[in-house]
């Protein structure tokens, strides 16, 4: 609804069209609407909703990469999403550099393939830390060696292997890295006029650092197109119940190997009597035979327990648990 005028402002209003202060055509330019080109050939085809959803997808693969790349590479990474924008393949392809980093997935189940550009200098400090060095990039940039490219390739495995979790919710990936191409020319996957979605990662390890842009075509979307919106982004995950994490968690707890022993009683004794302790030697500990052994879970005293003997081994039977603070 618009402003509405007092009838002072209308009559000062009336005054400035009559005396020519104001020009009415200038007033009907000023109010009309701005248009906006629409250019039929390169129909929008990711929504702002689509390029949401995909940024909260990549925000959670930033926070995995952060965390998994360190135990390789030794070193702080930082990861963090900087944009993400539509353009069509070609001018993708136009903007990379030579030598290029350009991993080729096939993003099964969907019908089609995705690509990780990882820029040079991030490639060449991934190389010196794998080799032992600080993760210095290079002066100069070269063309990579074959033993560069194995590492490369391995680094590039890993990072796509961390997509799955974040695409849990809308899809479950089982990616697969087709090659990895260095130079943009041969990576002619798809279309030149094709749309694509490319969300930019600023990737920082130690000092160095540079961007990972994940170029996603459309054709390779599509089929998914209507999971990639936050409505159904956090009703999936409001599905997921507590009661199923606890289990989760409880059932990989159950599977942890802890160590526990029992112990009889402690002594001191000279280090002569140590080494000169022989078979049918007498130790005198500081317990009594009618006291209950120490049950130790790691470091911490948890159980109180009885000797005994199960099966011709050594057993104990557990008679008090101690609770924390006790």
């Amino acid at each position: 609804m618009g402003e509405v005028l007092s009838q002072s402002e209308i009559d000062k209003l009336l005054n400035a069209l009559s005396s020519g202060e104001i020009d009415a055509d200038e007033m009907n330019d000023a109010n009309d609407k701005q248009v906006k080109n629409y250019d039929f050939k390169r129909p929008t085809k990711f929504s702002k909703e689509h390029l949401r959803t995909l940024e909260i997808i990549y925000e959670h693969y930033g926070r995995l990469l952060s965390t998994s790349l360190p135990i390789y590479l030794r070193k702080n990474i930082q990861i963090s999403v900087a944009s993400s924008e539509t353009v069509i393949y070609s001018e993708f392809t136009n903007a990379l550099s030579n030598p290029v980093i350009l991993g080729i997935v096939n993003f099964q189940p969907l019908g089609g393939t995705i690509l990780i550009e990882l820029a040079t200098q991030l490639g060449y400090a991934m190389i010196d830390r794998m080799l032992g060095g600080a993760g210095e990039p290079l002066e100069k940039n070269r063309d990579f060696t074959e033993i560069e490219m194995t590492i490369i390739e391995k680094m590039m495995v890993v990072c796509m292997q961390l997509m799955r979790e974040p695409w849990k919710n809308v899809v479950d990936l089982n990616p697969v890295m087709e090659r990895i191409e260095t130079n943009s020319q041969f990576a002619q996957v798809i279309a030149p006029n094709d749309m694509i979605a490319i969300v930019t990662l600023n990737m920082k390890i130690g000092d160095v650092e540079g961007f990972m842009n994940i170029c996603l075509p459309f054709f390779t979307l599509e089929s998914v197109m209507d999971k990639l919106n936050t409505k159904y982004w956090y009703a999936t995950l409001q599905e997921k119940r507590e009661e199923d994490f606890q289990e989760h968690i409880e059932s990989l707890i159950r599977r942890v190997d802890v160590p526990v022993k029992a112990v009889l009683g402690k002594t001191r004794v000279s280090v002569n009597d140590f080494v000169n302790l022989q078979v049918g030697d007498i130790i005198r500990l500081n317990t009594e035979i009618e006291d209950d052994l120490r049950i130790y879970v790691g470091d911490i005293k948890k159980f109180t327990a009885l000797p005994g003997s199960s099966k011709d081994k050594y057993a104990v039977r557990v008679t008090s648990v101690i609770r924390e603070g006790e």
